[in-house]
């Protein structure tokens, strides 16, 4: 079991609540719109058995700060705070690896701080909004499963719905992204963190329509791999592929047995596929 430490970092940006774990090459780690705890996290644990691992809480979440303006919540915002993070903790570069909207917001630190960044790791994720018209995403209108997937945001967004029906309905959204769901149990037998932060999900979804940084990619000059699932039903495998196109000298891991979280479902090797390229 990771042991993960809270720290309370204070910054030219604000305070921020952060967890620690692991020795070694420091790696940032974080979600667009998820609070940690010290239960540390799926994505973020694999990363610890290799280096120091700083997963972040953004601003509204967990015990960080509280914005003032709504555009604090922006990606860019989102990332000169990781910068501050940076700054403050002493670190002259640092690695930082996201999975979906963390590797998005990954590629928009690239974008506009590769000289601090030692390397970037991006998992499951695309470079602009186009995922949400593919008919092999799940949000995708068009998606066979996309109307049972508006039912299930119905009973989340739900002031009546009982807290055993929506923990059902999250458990379904989340097997909706498992090749192999039937293996939940042995999936998430131990405990970890990662709660939804609804404020930071509205904005994004507000801001969504506007994402599209598909012509600055070139401007990341920092070593990156690119990971996705053969079967990523959230952003599919065409998406990563296109991020490694435009991403000259980046490097390309599918994973054959993966939907959207290849962390859980192919551990083994997604240990070996970071510990190669980090290496």
């Amino acid at each position: 079991m990771i042991t993960w430490d809270q720290v309370m970092v204070s910054t030219s940006r604000g305070t921020f609540e952060v967890f620690v774990a692991g020795e070694g090459m420091p790696v940032c780690v974080t979600h667009y719109y998820s609070a940690f705890t010290k239960r540390g996290n799926y994505f973020a644990d694999p990363f610890a058995e290799i280096g120091k691992v700083i997963l972040v809480n953004l601003k509204e979440c967990g015990n960080s700060e509280r914005i003032v303006e709504e555009s604090e919540l922006s990606m860019t915002d989102s990332v000169e705070d990781l910068e501050a993070i940076r700054v403050a903790l002493g670190y002259k570069k640092w690695s930082f690896a996201g999975h979906s909207t963390g590797g998005m917001l990954g590629l928009v630190y690239g974008i506009n701080h590769s000289d601090a960044l030692e390397n970037l790791i991006v998992a499951g994720a695309a470079a602009s909004n186009e995922y949400m018209r593919s008919a092999d995403s799940i949000y995708c209108m068009e998606n066979r499963k996309n109307h049972r997937l508006r039912e299930i945001f119905s009973i989340l967004n739900s002031a009546d719905a009982s807290n055993e029906r929506k923990a059902q309905a999250a458990r379904e959204w989340t097997e909706m992204s498992l090749h192999h769901p039937e293996k939940w149990d042995e999936y998430f037998r131990i405990p970890s963190s990662g709660r939804t932060v609804q404020k930071r999900l509205d904005y994004y979804n507000q801001q969504l329509s506007l994402f599209d940084i598909r012509n600055h990619l070139h401007l990341v000059k920092t070593p990156t791999l690119v990971m996705c699932g053969r079967y990523d039903a959230q952003c599919p495998l065409a998406f990563s592929i296109e991020i490694h196109r435009l991403l000259a000298g980046s490097k390309l891991w599918i994973f054959e047995e993966s939907n959207h979280c290849p962390h859980i479902e192919e551990p083994e090797k997604f240990r070996e596929a970071i510990d190669h390229f980090l290496k």
